[in-house]
């Protein structure tokens, strides 16, 4: 099993935690400190355990040219890519701002570093675990100042390969123990034929020492779930208030009534995955009292004799006998008394017969 530790204080992943389950605001909040409010009790009202942002120093993040590029899409706040990632980038006073907020309303506020300069800030910050995105999970040596600062880590895999992820572990392995891989598609909206969840069960047997999750970027809650029942520890979704809002991630983000619905099938799933061990349920007993089987006598017996096969059957008998799977163990066996054709095996009317334990 999974090894488990503390993500945020007083909350533990792996092993036969629940799910910790992440609200992705990132970017969402169109660069608007009240909708990021709204954001963050949004999804403490539908059950998240954690709030998560983007923060970026995007001259770090950035080179100029890539700031200056000019930016025409549909979905642009600004002429230019710099002008566009400025509106959205909160302050470091704002980001405190929001941090404090969560902490009001009691849900775990984190964000993504998205380069080093931002990394330091977060930890500056105080945030409960760092967040790795995938376009910096190949990024060694940010990875390993990352884990130096000590902080538990979620690291999401879009666009890596399993050699990568390998190599990953065994950087931040030595360093910072306390860290699990996310399985991730970077598409948005990602299509089910390029999920792979089937990555999750290799992750779980490649590194069965670290919880492993899963960061969906598809539409809907359904595959969200069956990575939970698979056994992701951590799942990462982007949430949104409304999608057709701005913005190139809008559309593979929940709204608010799909998020609650997601977090609710979760519960209800951990719920179901119960106990590997098979056996006659308490609530099983009504049904099996109603119409559970037993060894009937399918001709006349009579005292002395000696039980064979052609003599028994199987049917729901009044009362209870000895149940079908005990019909070879009676044969060869003697009976005490008379038993008439269609009348219920008993233990009274067997000799000496000893009860078998069911294993």
């Amino acid at each position: 099993m999974a090894r488990e530790f503390e993500l945020c204080p007083g909350r533990r992943v792996g092993g036969d935690q629940p799910c910790f389950i992440i609200a992705e605001i990132g970017q969402n909040h169109q660069g608007d400190l009240d909708i990021a409010k709204r954001m963050i009790r949004m999804a403490k009202d539908c059950g998240a355990d954690c709030a998560k942002f983007q923060k970026s120093e995007l001259e770090y993040k950035f080179n100029k040219k890539a700031l200056e590029r000019p930016y025409t899409s549909k979905h642009s706040w600004g002429k230019t890519y710099g002008e566009h990632k400025r509106h959205l980038e909160f302050s470091h006073d704002q980001y405190r701002e929001l941090k404090k907020y969560a902490e009001e309303i009691g849900i775990f506020f984190t964000a993504s570093g998205m380069d080093e300069m931002a990394v330091e800030f977060l930890h500056e910050l105080d945030v409960p675990f760092f967040k790795v995105g995938s376009g910096d999970t190949n990024n060694f040596p940010y990875l390993e100042k990352t884990a130096k600062k000590g902080r538990p880590m979620v690291i999401s895999s879009g666009m890596q390969s399993m050699n990568t992820m390998h190599q990953v572990y065994q950087i931040v392995k030595p360093i910072n123990p306390n860290f699990c891989f996310l399985q991730c598609t970077s598409a948005y909206p990602l299509q089910p034929e390029d999920v792979n969840l089937r990555v999750i069960s290799a992750y779980q047997s490649a590194f069965p020492d670290i919880p492993i999750g899963y960061s969906g970027h598809e539409t809907g809650i359904a595959i969200s779930v069956a990575a939970v029942a698979m056994g992701a520890k951590v799942l990462e979704r982007h949430v949104t208030l409304d999608k057709t809002w701005k913005g190139s991630d809008h559309q593979a983000s929940l709204e608010p009534n799909e998020l609650a619905e997601l977090v609710k099938a979760i519960r209800t799933v951990e719920k179901a995955m119960g106990s590997p061990i098979k056996q006659l349920l308490p609530c099983e007993m009504a049904c099996n009292e109603k119409l559970g089987k037993s060894v009937v006598a399918k001709v006349a017996i009579p005292e002395g004799a000696i039980l064979t096969l052609d003599m028994l059957t199987v049917k729901v008998g009044e009362p209870k006998g000895f149940p079908p799977e005990s019909i070879f163990d009676l044969v060869g066996q003697k009976v005490k008394k008379n038993i008439e054709e269609d009348e219920t095996i008993t233990e009274q009317v067997v000799e000496n017969h000893v009860k078998k334990v069911k294993c």
